[in-house]
């Protein structure tokens, strides 16, 4: 063979092999763009869900004070009916 072809062939081979190394490089970082987008998305998940469990326990708080807030009223009628009640007594 004359060195020209051999020349050739190496070349060939050496660019053979640069396109395969890019490729395994794209490949390598499109597969940790992948895992970084999923786990972002999966930290996307745990943030919404961490606001929805603070929401319900913020509503069941709030539902907390309605609830001793009626029983006050309620107790306060009661006394203001006592009240009323010992003042028509005295007259």
């Amino acid at each position: 063979m004359s060195t020209l072809a051999i020349i050739a062939i190496v070349v060939a081979a050496l660019i053979l092999i640069a396109i395969v190394a890019s490729m395994a490089r794209r490949n390598k970082d499109r597969r940790e763009i992948g895992h970084a987008q999923v786990e972002a998305q999966q930290d996307d998940v745990r943030h919404h869900r961490g606001q929805a469990e603070e929401k319900r326990t913020e509503a069941a708080v709030a539902e907390e004070k309605a609830r001793r807030a009626e029983a006050e009223a309620e107790l306060d009628e009661r006394r203001a009916a006592e009240r009323e009640r010992e003042l028509e007594n005295k007259n």
